[in-house]
């Protein structure tokens, strides 16, 4: 007997649908990397319309598409490029941009909504005058939504004013758009007028729209030639990559409607986690699908808590030494959300108890682990 287990690690867990293998089986196919893949082609054709960019590249990962996207715009060694210091990029992609294309990162501090301030972003900017001493300023890097500040919107103001700083100083703006298809219907901004402002943007397919593998980059014409060279030097370029093309096409269209009622399922969470005394939680932080709570109980830390859970197949992720991230999705269930949130009131019970067995984790979660 398959008992069903609840997974609220990511939204990076999803299995595809039957309809997404659907599409897969009977996707026509030809070799992508000699430019002959009809549904990849029609794939990528379809996500720069509903992008509002010329173009778009199909890549195997995020990680891949920002890298691509930075080392495209900064296409000189000795490049800058303005980011938070709380990002994505910054943090959980192994320094690639530095690594392999020799751009050097210029941190600004993350505000709690996922911002920077404009005039930091501004000061930030190398003066032309100085290039004999200091990298050049070629790029800045926006995410949205931001995961390390808990899901939350950028709005479509603040892009576009950083959209301007970027233009009048001669820069191309980046963003990270993981699930920037959560901070369109959050904010009621069609997707393609929230990244108006941006030269480029990365769109994870296998996270909150729950594709099985993949994201796209999507820019202008010239951009997007750049960017497929790149992502055949970093050995992006797969060949019948119209099978992976079709189910992410068919998680566009079934699951972008799906995503406010994460979003709802999301709040249900938060709502029910306030009550429980050992924990506090920002209800009103919770903007999208990911939800954070902070354990006040000394006796409790995330780690034993996601082993309990874990035991009553409920897989959540430690965000810190104090905190735990639980991540909605069109496969969570509102009776998952009530199972949920009784095997938590459970956990703490037990643990507070001293009744709890704590064993090695066997779902891969491990503390600080959350770039996903």
């Amino acid at each position: 007997m398959v008992t069903k287990v609840v997974d609220l690690r990511s939204d990076t867990v999803t299995k595809p649908s039957e309809a997404m293998r659907a599409a897969m089986a009977a996707a026509e196919v030809d070799d992508d990397v000699l430019g002959a893949d009809p549904t990849a082609q029609r794939f990528e054709a379809e996500m720069a319309r509903i992008m509002g960019k010329e173009a778009a590249l199909f890549v195997p990962s995020g990680t891949m598409g920002n890298l691509v996207s930075v080392l495209a715009h900064c296409d000189t060694r000795g490049s800058e490029v303005i980011l938070g210091d709380n990002s994505h990029i910054h943090i959980y992609e192994n320094g690639g941009i530095s690594t392999l294309g020799g751009v050097h990162p210029k941190t600004v501090p993350n505000n709690p909504d996922g911002t920077m301030d404009v005039h930091k972003i501004v000061a930030a900017i190398r003066h032309r005058d100085g290039a004999m001493y200091y990298p050049t300023t070629r790029l800045i890097c926006l995410e949205n939504t931001h995961g390390n500040s808990g899901g939350k919107c950028i709005s479509v103001e603040y892009t576009d004013k950083v959209g301007e700083v970027a233009k009048t100083h001669g820069l191309k703006l980046h963003i990270d758009g993981a699930r920037i298809f959560n901070a369109s219907v959050a904010l009621g901004v069609p997707v393609h007028r929230l990244v108006r402002a941006a030269d480029s943007v990365s769109v994870c397919l296998s996270k909150g729209l729950g594709a099985p593998v993949g994201s796209v980059i999507v820019g202008s014409k010239a951009f997007i030639y750049k960017a497929k060279i790149l992502r055949k030097t970093l050995g992006g370029g797969m060949r019948q990559v119209g099978i992976l093309c079709a189910a992410a096409y068919v998680a566009v269209r079934d699951t972008v409607g799906k995503l406010a009622d994460d979003h709802r399922k999301a709040k249900v969470l938060a709502d029910g986690l306030k009550k429980i005394k050992q924990f506090t939680v920002d209800l009103a932080s919770v903007e999208t699908n990911m939800v954070f709570f902070d354990i006040a109980d000394p006796c409790i830390t995330p780690d034993k808590l996601c082993q309990v859970l874990e035991q009553r197949n409920v897989l959540a992720m430690p965000a810190s030494s104090k905190s735990v991230r639980l991540v909605t999705h069109y496969q969570i269930s509102d009776s998952d959300v009530q199972y949920t949130l009784t095997c938590i009131e459970k956990a703490v019970e037990e643990i507070l108890s001293g009744n709890a067995k704590f064993e090695h984790l066997t779902n891969g979660t491990t503390t600080n682990s959350y770039g996903h």
